[in-house]
């Protein structure tokens, strides 16, 4: 998930829907031109960042958003990231007094004690009821079952995130759907399908390419690549160029 945010409030959501209420847009055209949910696209306006895959899909959403919407995807991404608050670090361990250590290591030992004690009643009970008797009949071994469980997904989505270098051009095959992207140096643009999708770059050494949070760049500066990932795909299985 997401990090968290000290202030909920802080004006990046209210951009987005103002911007998109100006244009006369609705929440699905914004998401069939943009490739992102319905219910991304709402979370981002809310700013419930928490219900994102995480902290590099928001921002790269964002800068996608943004960016559809005729904003500085820099100053939002920007405004986001001064309020994403790191998880607080755990606090110090702390030291305890000499007569501390004296109550702790005396109820260690009395615990100890303690234990020992049971540990003989219930050796004597057993004995006393033939349990450790060696006539006692050994019980037939438990029957495992022998089905398996389905993992069930957790997003039954693709999610790339792609992250140009250079100038760079990229056509993308979305479940059928061809969407083509000029990308400019230090864009950066979220992608998602539902059962396939095919990116094909213009100069993989300018684009670097993450799949669900995996980095599956394969870089050949001056050559076009084609990555080729399917629903299901763990480390994306990137294809040959075409």
């Amino acid at each position: 998930m997401a990090g968290s945010i000290a202030d909920p409030r802080i004006g990046v959501g209210s951009a987005l829907r103002r911007a998109r209420e100006v244009r006369r847009l609705s929440l699905d055209d914004a998401a069939r031109d943009t490739r992102l949910r319905v219910e991304q696209l709402d979370a981002l306006e809310r700013e419930e960042f928490d219900v994102l895959p995480g902290e590099v899909y928001v921002r790269a959403s964002l800068r996608t958003y943004a960016s559809y919407l005729g904003l500085d995807a820099d100053e939002l991404t920007g405004a986001y990231a001064r309020v994403a608050e790191p998880p607080e670090p755990l606090p110090p361990p702390r030291r305890i007094g000499g007569i501390e250590r004296m109550i702790a290591a005396s109820r260690i030992r009395d615990n100890q004690r303690f234990l020992l004690i049971s540990a003989v009643s219930i050796l004597v009970i057993l004995i006393g009821f033939g349990l450790l008797s060696r006539d006692a009949a050994v019980p037939s071994p438990a029957t495992l079952p022998t089905g398996t469980i389905s993992p069930i997904p957790s997003d039954p989505a693709i999610h790339a995130v792609l992250v140009a270098r250079g100038e760079v051009d990229v056509r993308s095959v979305l479940d059928g759907r061809e969407v083509t992207y000029h990308l400019r140096p230090g864009e950066t643009i979220a992608i998602e399908a539902f059962e396939r999708m095919r990116l094909t770059v213009s100069d993989s050494g300018l684009v670097r390419v993450s799949l669900a949070g995996q980095d599956v760049t394969l870089s050949d500066a001056g050559s076009p690549h084609t990555y080729t990932f399917s629903l299901g795909d763990a480390g994306g299985g990137p294809s040959s160029a075409a």
